[in-house]
């Protein structure tokens, strides 16, 4: 069977004043969840998704299960002290959901919001899930060394860590 060639990878990160520009211009609900995705590297179904059974504050972990997670793995998030004070500022206003929007759990953050915040920050071919991109690459960038970050990360092979391994 002839194979399909790999498609070329694109690695799209914010660099921390880009980041910092785009969440001040962000709605307070897309802000929160988008640090709370540079703390964690989560994905943004599983950031959309977290409910409060699964954090532990005390602990300063949270955790993904198997059937929330893209390699059906379970996934261990420990928790930065800005990721403790994002959970923090949303405390008490849901009881099930971390992250919501108007008492409803949000679906989507690819909305206008989003886009407009995009544009007032000028940030220009940036996706949600670059955020993860912009996680992984800082993390590298700062020294994390790949094993460890595909532990992290959640991912089932070295392979798609790899990727980041030029910016260290």
């Amino acid at each position: 069977i002839r194979m399909l060639p790999e498609p070329k990878r694109r690695i799209r990160y914010l660099t921390r004043l880009e980041s910092q520009r785009l969440i001040n211009e962000l709605p307070a609900h897309l802000g929160a969840m988008m640090r709370f995705s540079l703390e964690t590297g989560l994905r943004q179904r599983n950031v959309a998704q977290l409910e409060w059974s699964q954090v532990d504050i005390a602990r300063r972990c949270a955790w993904i299960h198997p059937d929330q997670a893209k390699a059906k793995k379970a996934i261990p998030v420990p928790l930065t002290i800005e990721a403790i004070a994002v959970l923090k500022e949303q405390e008490g206003q849901h009881e099930q959901y971390v992250f919501t929007y108007q008492g409803k759990m949000i679906n989507q953050v690819n909305t206008k919001a989003w886009r407009k915040a995009l544009q007032r920050a000028k940030i220009e071919d940036f996706r949600w899930h670059d955020l993860r991109h912009t996680w992984a690459s800082w993390h590298v960038q700062n020294g994390t060394p790949l094993y460890a970050l595909q532990e992290l990360g959640g991912w089932s092979t070295v392979d798609m860590v790899r990727k980041y391994a030029h910016l260290s």
